[in-house]
Parts: C-alpha cells; structure tokens; sequence
C-alpha cells in the first residue's frame, strides 16, 4: 500500500483542535489508514503579520492515488471553512500533500514532494518525528536540510498541552 505524507497547519479558530479535528478526518478517509502522527509545533507565521501557526504531519497508508487523495484534503479543508483569500495568508486548516510512496509528481495541479518542504522547519520537524531516515525521491535525506532552516523560529508543544486520540 502506498505511503504518504501529509503536513497539517492552522493558525485560526482554535488552530490545535482544527489540527486534531482534520487527524480524526484523515483516519476516517476511504482505503486509507492513519499510520503516525508527528509531534505538534508552534511556529511563526511566514507572509504577512498573523497569529502563530500549530503544525504537525500525518502519515497514511492509501490506496488513494495521490489526485483523489488531494482531492480528499481539500474537501477536509473546505469543511473547515478554508478561505484561499491572501498568498501566505491565515487559514482555519492547511493540509498539503508532500510525499506519495517516493513518487516525483509535476502536474498543474499537485507537486510532489511539495516544492518548499526542504525550506520549512514546520514541515521538516514533524517529517523526521515520523522517519528520522526519511529521504526524498532523489535520494537525499530530509535531516540534511535541516541546517538550512536554523534562522526558523519553532517550538514543539508538549504531550500535555495536547491530547492524543487519533483512531
């Protein structure tokens, strides 16, 4: 069964239980199980002055390709009121797609690995809690990237400020 990847990000509307709220989501998706969740992160936003984000990444086992499968989150984000108004800009749920079973994907619609997951410390952080040897299609492993997002301020919330529950 093929493995993806997905990161999990909020900063609106009670950003933790919109995140815990979309694992439950995800768990819930057809031929799909959810088989680990990350730690979750606070991290600043990036684009224009807004409150912090709250992420974190999932990782499934599908039988979804991977268009249903964005297909699927956006659905999830829709339910969640996701409003794509401002580049960069606050959101009640972001779910991107950013790795399927060690496929390279260019299509209008969906790239995969997501174009900026080298560059995020929110995205990588939670990656390697799921695989710490965790490498992209070409090989190289997301640990040596890590070096780059140093400057990146993020802080990885405790187990008692969230709570676990996810089928």
């Amino acid at each position: 069964m093929p493995l993806a990847y997905i990161g999990l990000g909020s900063n609106l509307q009670q950003p933790l239980q919109q995140i815990q709220q979309a694992l439950n989501e995800l768990a819930e998706l057809p031929d799909t199980q959810l088989s680990g969740v990350s730690h979750f992160y606070r991290s600043r936003a990036i684009g224009p002055e807004q409150p912090d984000f709250i992420n974190a990444a999932a990782q499934l086992n599908t039988e979804l390709s991977p268009i249903v499968l964005l297909d699927e989150l956006q659905k999830i984000e829709q339910a969640h009121q996701r409003k794509r108004e401002m580049h960069w800009g606050p959101r009640t749920l972001d779910l991107d797609l950013l790795l399927y079973d060690q496929q390279q994907i260019d299509l209008p619609r969906l790239n995969v690995p997501h174009p900026l997951l080298t560059k995020r410390a929110f995205v990588l952080l939670p990656l390697l809690d799921l695989d710490k040897n965790l490498a992209l299609p070409n090989g190289k492993k997301l640990q040596d990237y890590l070096a780059q997002c140093q400057d990146q301020k993020i802080e990885r919330l405790t187990t008692e400020t969230v709570s676990r529950t996810y089928p």
